[in-house]
């Protein structure tokens, strides 16, 4: 492997500084638009965490499915809510991201889970949370008026595993952002606004 593997690790740091980054933000900014998003900043934690906890749910089986997502109902609104009284929307972000970092611990290099955009393994997964954290962070601190940059040391190892197309050769969180439909690239067409990534192994096509 030429690029350095996305593991547990890079989860973990990812969260850990998304978490730092927003904390001062008061409590009546949460209400705010979250940038590109089509809704509050509330909101927008609830789909982070429940993206996260639903790809840690994938390691707590011994064989995890392959053609379907794990039977649990996360509510209503097919996520996990925030509880708003609280006034804590962090705390579930770190919490949903230490459960992934968990269970990605358990996890061994041949195990293979569902997701819609192709079956991964757990190096997968841990680069689709270091790129949910790290995009919808942004998301975040558009919304709560902050500044945030995921780290390259973080950024382009998950960028190169999920989106083997991106160019190189740019800067790694530029082109993260541009890659998620949240940017320009210099040089580079818009991306679609249906854009995915490569949740597989890169040795599938």
């Amino acid at each position: 492997m030429s690029r350095p593997p996305v593991t547990a690790d890079h989860v973990e740091r990812t969260v850990r500084l998304a978490v730092d980054a927003l904390r001062p933000a008061p409590i009546e900014r949460w209400d705010r638009r979250a940038g590109p998003m089509d809704c509050s900043c509330w909101e927008a934690a609830d789909h982070l965490c429940s993206a996260l906890f639903r790809y840690a749910s994938r390691f707590g089986l011994r064989t995890p499915p392959t053609d379907r997502s794990v039977a649990i109902d996360p509510g209503p609104r097919d996520q996990i809510v925030l509880d708003r009284k609280v006034g804590a929307p962090l705390e579930g972000v770190e919490s949903m991201g230490s459960l992934l970092v968990a269970m990605l611990g358990t996890a061994g290099p041949e195990w293979r889970a569902w997701h819609i955009w192709g079956v991964a393994d757990p190096e997968g997964f841990a680069a689709m949370g270091v790129v949910e954290t790290g995009v919808h962070a942004w998301d975040l601190a558009q919304g709560l008026g902050l500044e945030w940059r995921l780290p390259d040391e973080l950024g382009a190892p998950a960028l190169a595993r999920l989106f083997p197309e991106a160019p190189s050769a740019t800067d790694p969180w530029a082109t993260l952002l541009w890659a998620t439909g949240r940017g320009d690239l210099p040089g580079h067409g818009r991306r679609d606004p249906d854009w995915s990534w490569h949740s597989a192994p890169l040795s599938v096509g």
